[in-house]
């Protein structure tokens, strides 16, 4: 398959564009389609490209588009005129491939932009009626995710970067509505319109899924964001709407803040980090023993753990409380081994090497220093 995207230098184009290339690169199989060829149309193309593009592609993806013009006139220019001198290429080259087209579900408004989008749809309808191109018209709600341009027209760009940035964002509306559109979804979606899969809702083609959140929800949400790295917390990865969220915030991270420090926990035996709190699966830490040392001799009632031994070579032990038998178990960098901690036992963890020995221990709770669950008792 051929395919020209227009407006390929645009948010959803060039999430699209990169995804045809890794296809088209056998680095993505997942898609099932083939790509032979890619067309790339924008503002610094030129008309007599757009001629050349008609005459060899066998699909189109139009994502030409205005949404912020100096005057009200390049609403048309952008979103219908466009559309015009595409399908006149395409029919002065005997083209008669099928065409995506991208609209908004702001279509129906008293709007210039709602208007023009609405144009750019019945030129497309009734030029597909007398040239024979399929066409299938997506009316887009308010999309999200990585590369979308901030200060534009995305308010979760927008948030996105300056919450990111220390910048203060700005709440009309707490309360108001947002339907909103993760863009891997929205190129998926593409892909499978390209299959014959396409998504119609029997008045136009729909991207799904669309999340109607408000505005306060969407702001609280980035804010915990920008927290979690001072109180370790994971967002819930099983909200999907949260997840691409997340997603999309760190897309906007400033250039040399990718890093933040964690609390080393030093003294004469190592060091103890938390790395990761949450309420849903617990805590993840770091420990270091130096060699020779033995760490914890303790045991709980609820809290279970697990023990892997990432360098160096231990020994962990264990025995049940008001028992004398003692279990113990190798563990080394060398062999990847989790080992258990069930209630009820305690336990030490002995570094029998001549250097540092790095165990990661992930607790089924966060650490309470009010509720510690934590009793000495030598194994």
């Amino acid at each position: 398959m051929k395919i020209l995207v227009t407006g390929s230098n645009g948010f959803v184009g060039k999430n699209l564009v990169e995804t045809l290339k890794n296809i088209k690169e056998n680095k993505d199989s997942s898609k099932n389609i083939l790509v032979e060829d890619i067309f790339l149309f924008d503002l610094n193309s030129s008309i007599s490209d757009l001629d050349k593009f008609t005459k060899e592609c066998n699909y189109i993806v139009n994502l030409v588009g205005v949404n912020r013009p100096q005057n009200s006139q390049e609403f048309y220019t952008g979103n219908k005129e466009f559309i015009e001198t595409l399908c006149m290429y395409l029919k002065n080259n005997n083209n008669k491939c099928p065409i995506i087209a991208s609209s908004s579900i702001q279509v129906g408004n008293e709007t210039d932009y709602a208007k023009s989008k609405k144009e750019g749809e019945d030129y497309l309808k009734k030029f597909s009626k007398e040239n024979g191109n399929p066409v299938y018209i997506y009316r887009f709600a308010n999309l999200f995710g990585k590369w979308c341009r901030p200060n534009y027209n995305s308010v979760v760009a927008t948030w996105c970067y300056n919450i990111a940035n220390n910048i203060a964002i700005q709440i009309n509306n707490s309360n108001a509505l947002l339907p909103l559109c993760y863009i891997d979804d929205v190129i998926n979606e593409i892909i499978e319109c390209m299959k014959g899969n396409a998504n119609y809702n029997g008045e136009y083609y729909e991207v799904s899924p669309v999340y109607k959140v408000s505005l306060s929800f969407i702001a609280d949400v980035l804010y915990s964001f920008k927290k979690s790295r001072r109180n370790l917390s994971i967002p819930d990865q099983s909200h999907e709407v949260v997840k691409k969220l997340y997603a999309t915030y760190l897309s906007y991270l400033p250039e040399g803040e990718f890093s933040y420090p964690l609390k080393m926990n030093i003294d004469g035996r190592g060091s103890f980090t938390e790395f990761i709190r949450t309420k849903e699966h617990g805590q993840i830490s770091v420990n270091i023993s130096k060699p020779h040392i033995t760490k914890g001799n303790h045991w709980h009632h609820t809290k279970n753990e697990k023990f892997l031994v990432v360098k160096g070579t231990g020994i962990i032990k264990l025995r049940k409380i008001g028992d004398d038998k003692i279990i113990e178990y190798k563990v080394s960098g060398e062999k990847l081994e989790v080992i258990d901690i069930p209630t009820g036992y305690t336990h030490n963890i002995e570094n029998i090497g001549d250097t540092d020995m790095i165990t990661i221990i992930w607790a089924n709770e966060p650490f309470d220093a009010e509720k510690p669950d934590t009793y000495f008792e030598e194994v």
